[in-house]
C-alpha cells in the first residue's frame, strides 16, 4: 500500500501515520523517496481501513499496491540512483557503469594489476573475492579478511570504489571497514538471515539472481534489503541453471527490460559467469549493454592462467581492452557512455 501526502515532509502527519499503522493495524510502513511524502505500507495491509487514511487532512491518495514487494516495485518510484561519484552513478538511464576485477584475489601483485588494467579504462568500481563459496569442499576458498584489507588498499592506491562478496554476517563488521560495496552471490540470494543483516547497512548492495530464481522470488529477496532499511540496491543477472551445458550458465538478458518494468532498482548484468569462457564474454556483454543493463560486471586478470579461481572466463588485457572499445561503441550507439 501506498501513502501519498500532499505536503513534502509533513513530519506531525507522518507520525500520526506511522503510529497508527503500527499501533491499530500491526502494519510497519517505510518513508520512501527524496520529498519523503510517500509512505509504502508492508504487511497484512488487508486489515487496513483505507477510508479512514483517505479521511485524514493531510493525505493526497491511498493505493493498494498488487505485488507482494511493496518496495522494490516500481509503483513506488520510477528509478533507483547510486551515486557512486560525482562522474558514476548506477542507474543513471544515460550511463553503463564497469565493475572490474578478478575472479579471486590471489596475491597483491595480481590485483594491482588487475586494478591498474581496470583503471586504465576509466573504471570506478574495483571488484575482487576475498570469500570464495566454491561447489566442491577442495577448491581455493579465498584469502578472507587478508584480501578485504588488499582491496582496501588497491582502492585507495588508484582512486576506486571496491566491491566483494560477502557470505555470512558475522564478517559485515570487516566490510564496513575494508570494503564499499557489498556483493550478495547467487548462492545466498535467499540467505534471509543474512539480508537482514545487511538490510541493517547502508553501504550499496549487489544481489546476485539465485541458480533457479524466479524474478519474483529475486525481487522478494531485494525486498529483504529494502524493508531492513538500505535503499542503495542493485540487481545482477549473472545466468540461471538450464538444461543447457555448453555454456556454464543461461543469461537470461530478458530479464532486463521485464526487471524494468517491475521495478526502480538498478540492473547489472554479469557476462563472465553466465558464459565461463573468455571468448564468449564480450559478446554477452554487448547484448547487456543493447538490451539497457545500468552496468555490468566484468572479470578480468593479468595472467588468467594463474588464477586460483575461474581462469577460463578471466580477460586478459587485450580481450579487455577489445571488449571495453566494443561495449563503448554500442553504448554510444544507443545515446549512453560507459562510465
Amino acid at each position: 500500500m501506498l501513502i501519498v501526502l500532499k505536503k513534502k515532509n509533513d513530519a506531525p502527519l507522518l507520525k500520526e501515520l506511522q503510529h497508527l499503522l503500527e499501533k491499530k493495524f500491526g502494519c510497519p510502513s517505510h518513508l520512501i523517496g527524496e520529498n519523503k511524502r510517500v509512505l509504502a505500507v508492508t504487511g497484512d495491509t488487508s486489515v487496513i481501513d483505507i477510508n479512514q487514511l483517505k479521511s485524514m487532512e493531510g493525505v493526497k491518495s491511498v493505493d493498494r499496491v498488487d505485488r507482494p514487494y511493496k518496495l522494490a516495485t516500481r509503483e513506488t518510484k520510477n528509478r533507483t540512483l547510486i551515486e557512486v561519484s560525482k562522474d558514476c552513478v548506477i542507474g543513471d538511464p544515460k550511463s553503463v557503469v564497469i565493475i572490474a576485477g578478478p575472479c579471486s584475489i590471489d596475491s597483491e601483485g595480481d590485483l594491482d594489476e588487475a586494478a591498474a588494467m581496470a583503471k586504465s579504462r576509466g573504471v570506478k568500481i574495483l571488484r575482487g573475492g576475498a570469500y570464495k563459496p566454491r561447489t566442491g569442499p577442495y577448491s581455493f576458498q579465498g584469502k578472507g579478511i587478508e584480501g578485504l584489507k588488499l582491496m582496501k588498499k588497491a582502492g585507495e592506491k588508484y582512486g576506486m570504489k571496491t566491491i566483494s562478496e560477502i557470505m555470512k554476517s558475522e564478517d559485515i563488521p570487516a566490510f564496513e571497514e575494508y570494503v564499499d560495496m557489498y556483493q550478495i552471490g547467487a548462492r545466498n540470494m535467499q540467505n534471509y538471515e543474512l539480508l537482514k543483516a545487511l538490510g541493517k547497512t547502508r553501504k550499496p548492495i549487489l544481489l546476485k539472481r539465485g541458480l533457479a530464481a524466479t524474478l519474483e522470488e529475486w525481487l522478494l529477496a531485494a525486498e529483504y534489503l529494502l524493508a531492513g532499511g538500505n535503499p542503495n540496491v542493485m540487481l545482477c543477472e549473472r545466468g540461471i541453471r538450464t538444461f543447457e551445458e555448453e555454456v556454464r550458465f543461461t543469461l537470461c538478458l530478458g530479464s532486463v527490460p521485464a526487471l524494468r518494468e517491475m521495478t526502480h532498482l538498478p540492473i547489472i548484468v554479469d557476462p563472465s559467469h553466465a558464459m565461463g569462457k573468455t571468448r564468449w564474454v564480450k559478446d554477452a556483454a554487448l547484448g547487456g549493454v543493447a538490451v539497457g543493463a545500468d552496468g555490468l560486471i566484468i572479470e578480468i586478470h593479468p595472467r588468467p592462467q594463474t588464477s586460483a579461481c575461474d581462469a577460463a572466463q578471466l580477460l586478459d588485457s587485450e580481450h579487455w581492452n577489445d571488449c571495453m572499445d566494443s561495449m563503448t561503441a554500442v553504448a554510444k550507439a544507443i545515446g549512453k557512455k560507459v562510465v
